[in-house]
């Protein structure tokens, strides 16, 4: 276990000091407030520029980093050899080695740094916010301490095939199908998935809805049964609603029985990704005309999460409150506060906010409360890196979130597209491709699809494959006409394929989707920029007329 050299009180009477009684404790307010900060920040971490703001002020940049720079001296001589294992910085960050501190006292026991209190309107700001809700911190505490919930996501069970026509050799074949299909779906981040042995367990001739419902606790119930008729295996599907019984959709595929197993996989795909279009369609539809209150928490966050990448600015609108309520309902939940993070990161990303430095920081709220939740959540690390790297562009940090998601679940379908995108912002077009690729085969039921072919096509523009991304941009279009990066990526392929006629066609209605667009508003804010990537797509834009 690693020794703990530093212990810090956050509640109650702010307290940093030295593990070993009678070493050292820190007395300046704003030396505590800085441990503080960092104590709070996900993995230590904060920007230099930040903890300037927020405990000097703005007035003058060049004098808040000399106090910066002399409170670290001070620090350094308080600690003493600790200070090397605590504190490391560059020019940009500052990072407490969270590894090394104990947190002390009891978690809502007090006010949250009581009587702290610095009259700057930065760390004022922030103090409010903390105070409002402490509990986004309790995790420091211990996992004992409130431990992470689930997220309300619906829950599936998937029933073994019966085998109803053929040779009784053949009836493994439908145990083993189910079983891929539960580990297909299981890779989603919308769904809970009742475990292939529990769901065998009621594998019968007749499904028995309600035995479905009191002993698996299912929301849905994909069943079904195969026939063999000569050379032929056929597979029919069905997708249950448990808590209606109402069928939601038949599937049929068949397949020769000398190559069944080398193409079914298609076939499960398929199916697959059926059943993810079919519960977001759901929850879709059954939230229209109903208030809030009246809806459940899995409903809530599946039709949040699928309106959040619809075409309309009103589906937008409307899946932020259905987000907020989730978040009100289940505040533990760490992948509700990132899922309220993505909506932030959309907002400004494609242009829709009102307010773009407020939501950016809303953005880094949500997914810094996600990460205090559950610091090693693959989906949340991806959503926090997401921030990163388009809103902040610190493309460092955004590579080591989604590293460091992998790591911990390296079927995390959202880590490897958004790793994907950050290689080829970063002309790592070999690596862009292979991450993007495997990202598209771990997501078989994302509602979302869209997202995964624009980066997908953002790929393939860093690897000169032009005809790809132009197959991608298309495809990502067709189903979300409004997100504006697959625009930009579409009329890079056009322009670079020869064809300046379409992608002066697609500027235009790029310009009315946004109409202040510029190149030099593109590359001031676009995390590729400085890349090779970043000056194609700014010629591009360029030459389709976009000013």
């Amino acid at each position: 276990m690693t020794e703990r050299s530093l212990e810090i009180s956050l509640f109650g009477a702010c307290i940093v000091r030295s593990s070993t009684e009678g070493n050292y404790e820190l007395s300046g307010s704003k030396h505590k407030a800085l441990f503080a900060l960092l104590a709070t920040a996900p993995f230590g971490r904060r920007t230099r520029a930040f903890l300037q703001d927020a405990l000097w002020g703005v007035a003058c940049y060049d004098s808040g980093r000399q106090s910066l720079r002399r409170a670290l001296a001070d620090i350094k001589q308080i600690l003493g050899g600790d200070f090397e294992q605590l504190i490391s910085a560059n020019n940009s960050d500052i990072t407490l080695n969270l590894s090394k501190v104990s947190f002390i006292g009891r978690p809502g026991a007090g006010q949250f740094l009581e009587g702290l209190d610095i009259a700057e309107e930065g760390f004022e700001e922030w103090l409010r916010g903390m105070r409002a809700n402490p509990e986004q911190v309790y995790s420091l505490f211990g996992n004992s301490n409130q431990p992470p919930v689930a997220p309300p996501v619906p829950t599936i069970a998937v029933l073994p095939l019966q085998l109803v026509f053929g040779d009784s050799r053949y009836s493994v074949l439908g145990d083993w199908i189910s079983q891929e299909v539960c580990r297909a779906l299981s890779k989603s981040n919308l769904l809970a998935v009742i475990s292939h042995l529990s769901s065998r367990a009621l594998a019968s001739d007749t499904v028995e809805v309600t035995a479905i419902k009191t002993t698996l606790n299912a929301d849905y119930c994909v069943s079904g049964c195969m026939r063999v008729c000569g050379d032929e295996i056929v597979v029919d599907a069905d997708l249950l609603d448990v808590h209606s019984g109402r069928i939601m959709w038949t599937r049929q595929f068949s397949r020769p029985a000398t190559d069944f197993l080398a193409r079914f996989s298609d076939g499960v795909d398929a199916l697959v990704r059926s059943v993810g279009r079919s519960i977001a369609e759901d929850a879709i539809s059954y939230i229209r005309g109903k208030q809030i209150s009246e809806l459940d928490d899995h409903r809530l966050l599946v039709a949040g999460a699928g309106l959040m990448h619809r075409q309309t600015l009103k589906a937008f609108a409307k899946s932020r409150s259905l987000i907020d309520e989730v978040a009100k309902r289940a505040p533990r939940a760490a992948e509700t506060h990132a899922w309220r993070g993505k909506w932030y990161i959309l907002s400004v990303f494609n242009g829709w906010s009102t307010d773009p430095a407020a939501d950016t920081q809303s953005a880094i709220d949500c997914t810094a409360r996600a990460l205090d939740i559950d610091p090693d959540n693959a989906f949340c690390l991806s959503i926090d890196g997401f921030a990163h790297n388009n809103l902040l562009q610190r493309l460092d940090i955004a590579r080591e979130r989604y590293d460091l998601a992998i790591h911990n679940n390296p079927n995390e379908a959202l880590s490897w597209l958004l790793k994907g995108a950050l290689h080829a912002f970063q002309d790592e077009s070999e690596d862009a491709v292979a991450a993007t690729e495997k990202a598209r085969r771990l997501s078989p039921l994302d509602p979302f699809g869209y997202f995964y072919d624009t980066l997908s096509a953002t790929a393939y523009l860093s690897d000169g494959n032009y005809e790809s991304a132009l197959e991608f941009a298309d495809r990502s279009y067709a189903e979300n006409c409004r997100h504006l990066s697959t625009l930009r990526a579409k009329i890079t392929a056009l322009h670079n394929l020869g064809r300046e006629f379409e992608a002066r066609a697609c500027a235009r209605e790029l310009r009315k989707r946004q109409p202040d667009i510029s190149v030099d508003g593109y590359l001031r804010v676009h995390p590729c920029a400085d890349y090779e990537l970043g000056r194609s797509v700014a010629e591009a834009l360029r030459a389709a007329g976009i000013p």
